[in-house]
């Protein structure tokens, strides 16, 4: 039996932001859907207004499946996985472990490209995945705040400032074209 798709359909019941106060709760499924589509319009935006070559079709994927093997781990929160250097280096290894569980549990030759898609080791598509998983954890602290949840405010500077920090004109113009659509009601829309 292989039980990949049936694990993976799992992340609807994996709850994301475990220590705050959430006004919308969010599951893992969810978080991944969204990335995706924030990491398919950067790779977009960064093709056609940027000149660069990035494999959207790659991109979605790697995005789609980026947390996947939380389905064994859960979602570990920020302040834990980051408490210490030790704790960050612990983690990783549990979420290559994890990675690899899920993996056996496909077929033999459907292996190696599920192997590619949770390896990590594609660094363009991965940092474009990662600036889309910082814009989604933004979003949301926006989303939040705009719902009068002040929980969020301190993950909002911080998620903030670590945006600043990516060199991205993707992300600079999704934030300059997009981004404050989010603070906006429906009919507002």
């Amino acid at each position: 039996m292989n039980s990949f798709f049936s694990l993976l359909f799992r992340q609807k019941y994996i709850t994301r932001w475990g220590l705050m106060r959430n006004t919308t709760p969010e599951s893992l499924a969810e978080h991944s859907a969204q990335v995706a589509a924030i990491a398919h319009v950067l790779a977009v935006i960064g093709n056609r207004l940027y000149g660069k070559h990035y494999d959207t079709g790659k991109i979605v994927c790697i995005a789609l499946y980026h947390d996947a093997a939380e389905v064994f781990t859960g979602d570990m929160p920020t302040p834990v996985k980051y408490f210490s250097p030790e704790m960050r280096s612990g983690y990783g290894l549990i979420e290559k472990q994890a990675a690899e569980k899920l993996i056996s549990k496909l077929p033999e030759e459907l292996r190696d490209e599920y192997t590619s898609l949770l390896s990590r080791d594609d660094a363009e598509c991965e940092r474009i995945v990662k600036i889309a998983d910082k814009l989604c954890a933004y979003i949301k602290c926006l989303t939040e705040e705009a719902s009068g949840n002040r929980e969020f405010l301190s993950a909002k500077r911080a998620t903030e400032e670590a945006l600043d920090k990516f060199d991205s004109p993707e992300l600079d113009y999704f934030r300059e074209k997009f981004l404050c659509s989010f603070l906006l009601t429906l009919d507002e829309m």
